[in-house]
């Protein structure tokens, strides 16, 4: 039982590092219709840009807010002026295209102009162990779920808490009436932009010191992010979470008591099941969207 709990445990912080990629996922497509499939690379990047920093002498704090403060220009401002906008009035499908090849090129920029191979990072928790009962667990386990829920948590609150994250809902739920309350729907949505780019810097400073930093680590993070987001519900912050939380727990538990070599399969068989039987995800409403 006690090995039972402790993949629990460190499933759910693998998954709540999930959640916060699959969260940047759920609120784009609210408050702009945008599916972004380069999601996983905005992780990766991030992980570089703080490897750049430590590399010039900063301390990893530092380093960390100054990639943050560049996560938001390059990839909140510069993807929402440089890619969205000029796409999101011709449909969803010309977006998908678009972060497909944003993906493809930042991979291949990262892969020509860093390295192609695996970079150490260093990881923000010290390399202990806590006993807690029949328990061990580590430091990092504990401290990314800490973190983790807190950044999400906190998005939570802040939408359903503050004026302004009411605003942006009233932006997803419709953009016509926004305008008409007075709403500046185009700030609105700048700061979702800006919020899933600081998600990405956070997911990047928890996921890498396991991951290395590579081009393609972003690969897997963006896929198990998309299948999360969907399994708890894609017009669903909440779920984002429940998605996130089921495939890292599924994942331990299926690498410790069935076979390792079916560990990566689990988030795209508990898509499928979630697609046949819930195609609204688990915590979603069945919804008409205007296109």
């Amino acid at each position: 039982m006690s090995d039972f709990l402790q993949l629990v445990v460190s499933g759910t912080a693998v998954g709540a590092i999930y959640a916060l990629a699959a969260l940047g996922f759920t609120l784009l497509w609210q408050a702009s219709g945008t599916i972004n499939f380069a999601q996983g690379e905005f992780v990766m990047v991030p992980a570089f840009i703080t490897l750049l920093c430590l590399g010039w002498g900063m301390p990893l704090p530092l380093a960390f807010a100054v990639t943050c403060l560049v996560a938001m220009a390059l990839l909140g401002v510069a993807f929402k002026n440089a890619v969205v906008d000029p796409l999101r009035r011709h449909g969803v499908i010309p977006l998908v295209i678009a972060t497909l090849g944003l993906s493809i090129g930042l991979k291949n920029l990262v892969k020509a102009g860093y390295s192609a191979g695996p970079q150490p990072f260093p990881n923000v928790f010290p390399d202990t162990l806590f006993t807690l009962g029949p328990l061990r667990l580590s430091a990092y386990d504990l401290g990314a779920l800490l973190l983790a829920g807190v950044m999400v948590f906190g998005v939570q609150a802040f939408l359903n808490r503050t004026v302004t994250g009411r605003a942006m809902q009233a932006v997803a739920q419709n953009t016509e009436a926004a305008t008409v309350l007075g709403i500046n729907v185009k700030r609105m949505v700048l700061y979702v932009f800006l919020i899933n780019a600081l998600l990405a810097s956070v997911t990047a400073l928890l996921v890498t010191p396991t991951y290395l930093a590579k081009f393609d680590m972003g690969d897997a993070i963006g896929l198990k992010a998309f299948y999360a987001a969907i399994i708890g519900g894609f017009n669903q912050t909440r779920g984002a979470l429940l998605g996130g939380v089921l495939v890292g727990v599924l994942e331990n538990l299926t690498g410790a008591y069935v076979s390792p070599a079916y560990k990566e399969g689990v988030a795209l068989m508990l898509f499928l099941v979630v697609i046949l039987f819930k195609p609204e995800g688990l915590l979603g409403k069945a919804e008409e969207r205007k296109v």
